[in-house]
């Protein structure tokens, strides 16, 4: 039994689909006006782990996340490129995709963009208008007037009077109150825009995720995921307009990933902490940035340094050092380890429990090393990657993580001339020479193992 923690109501829950055997969720995805950051590789990464685990279970999942293609900020940043907004988002999803092939994040079942839903986006804000949750301004834009939905707030917790306290509209709206936000926007001259009831302009952010969610996954889904500051205003908002327009509730299921911040200072432009994903891989490998993901609760925040960084690649390293040097046997049943592990999952997805289960299996991994069973090593190894597998990690070849790195000072090549040089030396007992290529391998980040079956290395 999977229970998951529901933002709806505040507790772990019990899932059971809408469809035995079948999961609809729909994440919130990237507005692609620039590159992706820590925080958007946290819901990535978390959302990711959930399908694969998911699957794990038997379950057919339609995964379905979105992609913000039009939206002020990405009109700003082509202007300022001098491109169109086509040439920015089409360049900057082809980033992303990148990233997340790093990161070794699945693709999603379908990638909604919300420019290639305008009929839906329109269709949806003419039912609202049509049942008095939504009214054409004198400028042209279209708003949803929250209170006129009954339910507003009960996912934020949120109370309207509150939000109302103290607001004030803005002079350059025409809406009624405050809390009401926009589902179409009037076009400014020159603007891009599409042709509608109410005249060309294009749709506000809330109202895309409302149509796309919709129209792939029906009026009803089971999960809907996205990162903590989505929650209000724009979840609140989809569930009032969604439930509004269709008459039957949203998502049964609300998940939020946890923050990311930084030397323990919440991640912001302003304080200059912000890093994109690709300048954290520039300095660590793929698949430790993931690990270091994973090793956190789905729902906790992420504290990003240095020292946890470095902290993930020696724990990931151990991981892949039970492994080296054995081929997984096969058709390996399933062991007390597995059970920990699918036990850890099942409660709320609690992937740090999950990788306690894999350090068991190295404790036994090695210690059937040591006691020369190799049989039952090369069956923990096969648990180990098939475990792993579930996460994300422990799938490339033991030696590729460890001499892996195109960028580094020296290819394997020359590191292996390097290696055989100090054999011979310490074959001519110089071992002043020996010490010294060590070293000289050191200062380049390669750690040499030495063991009675040779020299294996790794980069540090």
């Amino acid at each position: 039994m999977i229970r998951i923690h529901n933002t709806l109501s505040q507790r772990k829950e019990e899932f059971k689909p809408l469809e035995d055997g079948k999961v609809r969720m729909y994440v919130c995805g990237m507005t692609v006006y620039d590159y992706c950051h820590l925080g958007h590789a946290r819901v990535l990464v978390a959302f990711d782990v959930i399908t694969r685990y998911l699957r794990h279970r038997g379950y057919h999942v339609n995964y379905v996340r979105n992609i913000t293609d039009i939206d002020d900020k990405i009109l700003r940043r082509a202007d300022e490129n001098g491109e169109t907004f086509t040439a920015l988002t089409d360049r900057m999803i082809d980033a992303m995709h990148e990233d997340e092939r790093k990161l070794s994040i699945l693709p999603p079942t379908e990638e909604p963009r919300a420019t290639a839903f305008i009929d839906e986006i329109i269709a949806m804000i003419h039912v609202l208008i049509s049942k008095d949750y939504a009214y054409e301004a004198d400028n042209g834009d279209v708003y949803f007037a929250v209170n006129a939905f009954e339910g507003y707030g009960k996912l934020s917790k949120k109370k309207l009077e509150d939000l109302l306290a103290g607001a004030r509209v803005d002079v350059a709206e025409a809406k009624r109150s405050p809390a009401d936000f926009a589902l179409w926007k009037a076009a400014k001259p020159g603007e891009v825009s599409w042709p509608s009831p109410w005249g060309d302009g294009r749709p506000g952010w809330h109202i895309e995720c409302s149509a796309m969610s919709t129209c792939c996954l029906g009026n009803t889904f089971d999960i809907h995921g996205g990162g903590p500051d989505l929650m209000f205003p724009h979840h609140e908002n989809e569930i009032a307009q969604s439930e509004a327009a269709t008459g039957q509730p949203f998502a049964r299921v609300w998940m939020h990933a946890g923050a990311v911040r930084v030397n323990k200072e919440k991640m912001s432009k302003s304080l200059g902490n912000f890093f994109t994903i690709r300048e954290i891989l520039d300095k660590y490998p793929a698949e430790v940035v993931r690990y270091f993901l994973v090793s956190s609760h789905y729902r906790s925040q992420v504290d990003y340094s240095e020292d946890n960084l470095v902290e993930a690649s020696r724990t990931l390293t151990r991981l892949y050092q039970a492994l080296r040097g054995l081929v997984p046997a096969k058709d390996v049943p399933e062991t007390e380890h597995d059970r920990r592990f699918l036990a850890a999952m099942d409660d709320d997805f609690n992937s740090p429990g999950a990788i306690t289960a894999l350090h068991a299996v190295v404790a036994d991994i090695n210690l059937h090393r040591r006691e020369g069973r190799d049989d039952e090593a090369r069956a923990g190894a096969a648990v180990l990657v098939r475990l792993g597998k579930i996460l994300g990690i422990l799938q490339q070849d033991p030696e590729s993580f460890f001499q892996g790195g195109a960028d580094a000072e020296l290819s394997a090549d020359d590191v292996e001339v390097m290696i055989a040089a100090r054999k011979r030396a310490r074959e001519d007992r110089d071992f002043a020479e020996a010490d010294r290529i060590r070293d000289e391998l050191a200062a380049k980040g390669v750690i040499l193992d030495d063991s009675r079956d040779g020299t294996s290395w790794r980069r540090g």
